[in-house]
């Protein structure tokens, strides 16, 4: 099997510079993703219909959910194309997709103009940004890993720092349209302002990506034909390893994506409240990152990583236990911001940890597809897995079990990939 890369190649010039270009571009196509998990109840209104609430919130989460069983298939797709062309190649074709996908969700009639081609078009909108958004992670994780030699963790943390600000940004409209509009003008075009703000910024992330240059690393390796076919013929334990290390990630993610609707549909608390707590999450998310991706850098990958899932699965429960017993703005906000700072601890180090499980030759690949096997198990579906375990056993804690069991899967990965593979 192909050992990690170990070149010392130095920074490029303006590497910070090249760096906050991806991180923009990064930040605009997962916006596109936040703003239709956040707007979950007023979609499954509008979108999916039917005599009972709960149905129409779980079609609108299903949805949610299933595009992203298209993810492994754009993982192969624009990771291999990550391999083989380059990485600037695969981060331009997945904005354009992505962009074409928000496109889409700007124009659909709802179901009371076309019936069910409404539910349709919105799953094919959800399939292409899903395609799309699958190539992202592993093509801009490889682009700001091999920026540096000595700060990998540092520069791969603004991955997450993309994925915070579309936080930010996605949780600003909430706020402002379910404060500042009634409830019919919001359910008749308010909800269109986030998609339609994706799409007018689609263009200028497109011009951002095409200042950029090639990533050092990767142009002083010669690329494989078949990074595919490598990856799965000798690097597949470490495919199954990258997995086991996103689950919390991808799990705490999607169930802070989840708390809007959560406050709305379980806590019966006005809608602005969820999004004010994503909100300060998402700041959380976006300025913590970078602090623990450095840190990583000189204290261990693993070593706060594994810290962290401990984190979760003795704190999930009771974090829970004070929102529903006390549910107001502050025992929200505290929750999710607690979550965050979790999730920033985490996931602000994940990426570089994934990028050293690969070889250049096929780190695009393999991050690509092992990010984007485990988020649809256990992230797409989290939010609808949420409101089904809460429908069927009528317990609002339901959300904390599964946060505590995915903690625990990925703390077992992490001590394998130390006790195996001796990374620190």
């Amino acid at each position: 099997m192909s050992s990690v890369s170990t070149a010392q190649t130095a920074p490029a010039p303006g590497a910070f510079k090249v760096i906050a270009a991806a991180s923009i571009g990064n930040a605009l196509e997962w916006y596109d993703i936040l703003v239709y998990g956040y707007f979950a109840v007023t979609i499954s209104r509008l979108f999916f219909p039917t005599a009972d609430q709960t149905l129409s919130l779980l079609l609108a989460l299903g949805t949610f959910g299933v595009s992203y069983l298209v993810r492994p298939l754009g993982a192969i797709v624009l990771g291999g194309y990550a391999d083989r062309a380059g990485r600037k190649a695969s981060m331009l074709a997945s904005i354009v997709l992505m962009t074409i996908g928000t496109g889409l969700m700007v124009v659909i009639p709802t179901y009371a103009s076309i019936g069910i081609l409404a539910p349709i078009a919105v799953l094919l909108a959800r399939l292409l940004q899903g395609f799309a958004v699958a190539g992202e992670f592993g093509s801009a994780t490889a682009f700001l890993v091999e920026q540096s030699t000595h700060r990998k963790g540092f520069f791969a943390s603004f991955q997450w720092f993309g994925q915070g600000l579309a936080a930010v940004l996605a949780s600003f409209f909430g706020v402002v349209l379910t404060s500042a509009l009634t409830h019919d003008q919001l359910q008749t075009w308010g909800w269109r302002v986030p998609f339609l703000f994706g799409l007018l910024i689609g263009p200028i992330g497109l011009y951002i990506r095409r200042k950029l240059d090639e990533s050092p690393e990767f142009r002083d390796t010669v690329p494989t034909r078949t990074p595919v076919s490598d990856l799965l013929t000798s690097q597949w334990d470490r495919v199954l390893l990258a997995i086991g290390v996103v689950i919390i990630s991808t799990s705490a993610n999607y169930i802070i994506l989840y708390m809007p609707t959560y406050a709305i549909k379980q806590l019966h608390l006005p809608e602005v409240l969820g999004f004010i707590a994503t909100l300060i999450g998402g700041l959380l998310l976006t300025f913590g990152a970078p602090v623990f991706g450095h840190l990583s850098d000189s204290v261990g990958r693993i070593r706060i990583m594994g810290a962290v899932c401990v984190l979760f699965a003795v704190s999930a429960y009771p974090a829970f236990v004070l929102l529903v017993g006390h549910a107001s703005l502050i025992s929200i906000v505290l929750i999710v911001c607690w979550l965050s700072v979790l999730k920033a601890a985490y996931s602000g180090i994940l990426p570089a940890l994934m990028a050293e499980l690969f070889p250049v030759q096929t780190r695009g690949t393999g991050i690509a597809l092992s990010y984007n096997i485990s988020v649809p198990i256990f992230g797409g579906f989290a939010p609808f897995i949420a409101a089904w375990l809460i429908a069927e056993t009528g317990n609002n804690l339901a959300p904390s079990f599964y946060l505590i069991v995915t903690s625990l899967l990925s703390l077992a990965m992490l001590v394998i990939i130390r006790t195996r593979l001796k990374l620190s």
